[in-house]
């Protein structure tokens, strides 16, 4: 709302309109000239000023029937008006009451008592219209499917609609909440990342950018994913920042079903299509020349291949229930499994040539487990190699992949000696829907949905992403860390 209070002054004589203008004028308010009552009318429609300053006697159209006019208007109503006559006989007070006028002042008027009544109503009108901006604004947060907090100068909770409660896991009431956002966030979230920066743990301190609290799965719900978007308040209201929450799980989950997919078709089928398609093409080639032993092997060896396919095909399909398709990721997977994964991944691929370092002697690693499923590791795993293949300039990386263990920690960094990329791509990797990247010089390939993808199933799992050129050659390194457990 515009600082400034509003006022209308109607008058059919110059003289009289100049005299009250003169003695409004660097009163801190905007003046507004009416010469007649129906000009008064549609400069009131059109700017719903704070208060009329309105003259009785005029021609056609006196004060008492302009005001008339008025009140019948439903959103004129309200308008503080103050008429201004000559007339001090109880008759035409009384008349100015009955038709709406809401105070009254004598001419010769006094400057002080003018500019006393003129500050008095519009501070109260005032008051009325911002307190009733304010009900209607808190009706409509109480009421949108949105969450909404608003947050003072030490990042306290000083409103909390019925959403943010929820998520937040507040008393659905107006209780006085005694814990910081920060604090609460960090109690049932996992984090706040800035999909253009590598997630870093959360902070006291909010910025403009948008972000992501992720809260994990539980036995009986999945993952909630909540866009943060903050937006600060200047002035000198209490409140420093108003924050909305989003909830985006269905669009994250979505798209992860659908990466997922595509993925699982593109290169899971592959590997039982080759034993298959060549058997069948050596027997079509030589069949007249086998031996009864050898036509059953490769026989066999075809049916295998079909069997492992048809087998894939099941689980491809039971990715269209997206339920399913995150319940598989989620889970647990033991160092042992996960060595055995990234070995599963190279033959599918396949990838040439693979390097395992494991960071000192982990002892038991059937005991110590990250809290993702082996086939959330296998999506994770396939992404990443495939990258490395398909942007390396002669497409036969050699990757290496560092394991560490530390005592809540487990560090996987894949490294491959193919291209580096430029600080916009490294700071975006994990964005969704990040395009317009050029990997090659004058072909563009952009990231997609990968990326994003990959570090939404670390997320959710309270691990972190990062992403960083290699300094002794060429090539990138991914960092994963995910917390590590043992079963005891």
């Amino acid at each position: 709302m515009n600082q400034k209070s509003t006022v209308l002054i109607v008058d059919d004589q110059e003289a009289m309109r100049d005299a009250l203008e003169g003695m409004l004028t660097n009163q801190g308010y905007e003046l507004v000239i009416a010469t007649n009552g129906q000009e008064a009318i549609d400069l009131a429609k059109q700017l719903l000023p704070d208060l009329i300053l309105l003259d009785v006697m005029m021609p056609d159209m006196d004060g008492f029937e302009t005001c008339q006019h008025l009140r019948a208007d439903p959103v004129l109503a309200k308008v503080p008006i103050i008429m201004v006559t000559a007339l001090n006989d109880q008759d035409s007070r009384l008349r100015g009451i009955e038709v709406g006028a809401d105070d009254f002042i004598s001419k010769p008027y006094s400057k002080l008592e003018l500019r006393a009544k003129v500050r008095m109503i519009t501070k109260i009108n005032r008051y009325q219209r911002l307190l009733n901006e304010q009900l209607k604004f808190k009706w409509m947060f109480e009421n949108t499917d949105e969450a909404y907090l608003a947050l003072n100068n030490d990042k306290q909770i000083t409103y909390a609609n019925s959403k943010a409660r929820l998520y937040l896991n507040l008393p659905p009431t107006d209780a006085t909440i005694n814990e910081s956002f920060m604090k609460l966030v960090n109690k049932h979230y996992h984090q706040v990342h800035e999909p253009s920066k590598n997630p870093e743990p959360i902070d006291e301190k909010l910025t403009k950018l948008p972000r992501y609290i992720i809260r994990p799965d539980t036995k009986t719900a999945l993952p909630i994913w909540l866009r943060v978007d903050v937006m600060e308040i200047s002035g000198e209201s209490e409140e420093k920042s108003l924050v909305h929450l989003c909830d985006v799980t269905e669009t994250i989950l979505a798209k992860r079903h659908n990466w997922t997919l595509g993925g699982q078709i593109s290169h899971k089928l592959r590997t039982p299509l080759l034993p298959i398609l060549s058997g069948i093409e050596f027997l079509i080639k030589n069949h007249s020349k086998l031996t009864t032993d050898k036509l059953e092997e490769l026989l066999e060896m075809a049916y295998a291949g079909g069997t492992r396919l048809r087998a894939l095909i099941d689980k491809i399909l039971s990715y269209t229930d997206l339920s399913n398709m995150d319940k598989d990721t989620q889970g647990s997977c033991t160092v042992t499994n996960l060595l055995s994964t990234i070995t599963t991944v190279k033959e599918m691929l396949p990838i040439e040539s693979l390097l395992i370092f494991q960071q000192g002697h982990i002892e038991n690693p059937d005991n110590l487990f990250i809290p993702i499923s082996c086939t959330g590791i296998e999506i994770v795993l396939t992404e990443l190699f495939s990258n490395a293949k398909n942007f390396h300039p002669t497409g036969t990386p050699t990757i290496e992949v560092d394991i560490e263990t530390k005592p809540n920690n487990l560090c996987l960094k894949i490294r491959d000696d193919g291209i580096q990329l430029s600080p916009e791509q490294l700071a975006n990797i994990w964005t969704p829907y990040y395009q317009g990247e050029k990997y090659f010089t004058g072909e563009a390939k952009g990231m997609g949905l990968g990326m994003s993808m990959v570090g939404s199933l670390v997320w959710e799992v309270g691990g972190t992403c990062q992403a960083y050129n290699r300094t002794e050659g060429k090539g990138v390194v991914i960092e994963l860390n995910f917390p590590l457990k043992t079963w005891d």
